[in-house]
C-alpha cells in the first residue's frame, strides 16, 4: 500500500525571515514540495531544501490564476504521491489566509496535516512601526477585516460597528478598494479626521509607510504607488507612530478627551 504524505499549513509570518516561529523553520527546511503564496519573501523560500519543488499559486487583487478549488485539490494529489509538503501562506494560515478551506479538504480526504501559526501581518506592522494596535485612552479593541470579498464581490461589511473611533480598524488585502472603505466609513460617522496608515511589506527591507487621515487616505495611498502586500491601519492609535505629520497631531489633540489625552 502506497504511503500517504504529510501537509504542513504553515504561516510565514509577516515577511521578515527572522520572525518565522522556530517550527516553521524546521518545516520549511525539510520540506519535499513548497507550495507559496505570492506574498512569502524571497528570504522564506530560500530557506527550502535545493532539492525542493516550489510551486507559486499566488494570487493578486482582480487575477486569481490558480482558483482555490484547484489549490485545495492540489495539496491532497501531493499528498497521494507520498509527499512531504508545506503549503506556505504571508502571516497566519488562519487569519484570511484560506487555511481553514484547505484544512476542510485534506479532511475529507483522510490526509494527515498539520497547522503551524503564524505572526499575522497586523502584528508585525504594530511592531515595525511601534503603533500599537490597542492602547488606554485610544482604542479599547480591534478589528481585522478583509478589504475584498469572493469573487470580487462587493464589500459586505458591518460599517456601522466598524464605524466606531474607540476601535483600530485593521485592513488586510484592501489596496484595490480602500477609496470605497474609507468612503463607507466616512458616511457612517467616522471622523474624516481620524489618522490612518498604510504599510507594505511590512518587517522586510522593503517596507514603506504612509500616514494620513481618513478622507486622504485613499489619494494618498495612490500617489505613493505603495507595492506589494499593503496593510492599512485606521485609529487613534496612529497617533502614537513618531512621524504623525504636526497639523494631524493638532487636529487630534483638539478632538481628545481629556484622560485620553493623558493616558
Amino acid at each position: 500500500m502506497k504511503r500517504i504524505g504529510h501537509v504542513y499549513l504553515v504561516g510565514a509570518g509577516p515577511g521578515a525571515v527572522d520572525l518565522l516561529t522556530l517550527r516553521a523553520a524546521r518545516v520549511i527546511g525539510a520540506a519535499e514540495v513548497l507550495v507559496h503564496d505570492r506574498l512569502v519573501s524571497p528570504e522564506i523560500l530560500a530557506l527550502a531544501p535545493p532539492s525542493a519543488r516550489l510551486v507559486p499559486v499566488g494570487k493578486a487583487p482582480r487575477n486569481h490564476p490558480v482558483p482555490q478549488e484547484k489549490i485545495n485539490r492540489m495539496l491532497v494529489d501531493l499528498a497521494l504521491e507520498g509527499r512531504m509538503v508545506v503549503r506556505l501562506k504571508g502571516g497566519d494560515p488562519y487569519i484570511f489566509g484560506r487555511g481553514s478551506e484547505e484544512a476542510a479538504e485534506l479532511q475529507a480526504e483522510g490526509i494527515p496535516f498539520e497547522v503551524v501559526p503564524g505572526i499575522t501581518a497586523a502584528q508585525g506592522a504594530a511592531a515595525a512601526t511601534g503603533v500599537s494596535l490597542t492602547h488606554r485612552g485610544l482604542a479599547s479593541g480591534v478589528r481585522y477585516v478583509t478589504g475584498h470579498c469572493r469573487a470580487d464581490r462587493p464589500l459586505e461589511l458591518d460599517w456601522q460597528g466598524l464605524a466606531d473611533p474607540d476601535t483600530t480598524l485593521v485592513v488586510y488585502m484592501g489596496a484595490a478598494n480602500i477609496a470605497q472603505i474609507a468612503g463607507r466609513l466616512l458616511a457612517h460617522g467616522l471622523p474624516a479626521e481620524t489618522p490612518a496608515m498604510a504599510i507594505s511589506n511590512a518587517t522586510t527591507p522593503r517596507e514603506r509607510r504612509l500616514v494620513s487621515r481618513l478622507d486622504r487616505l485613499a489619494s494618498d495611498a495612490a500617489g505613493a504607488r505603495l507595492d506589494g502586500p499593503v496593510l492599512f491601519v485606521i485609529g487613534r492609535v496612529v497617533w502614537l507612530y513618531r512621524e504623525v505629520p504636526a497639523d494631524l497631531v493638532a487636529q487630534l489633540a483638539a478632538r481628545m478627551p481629556d484622560e485620553a489625552a493623558h493616558a
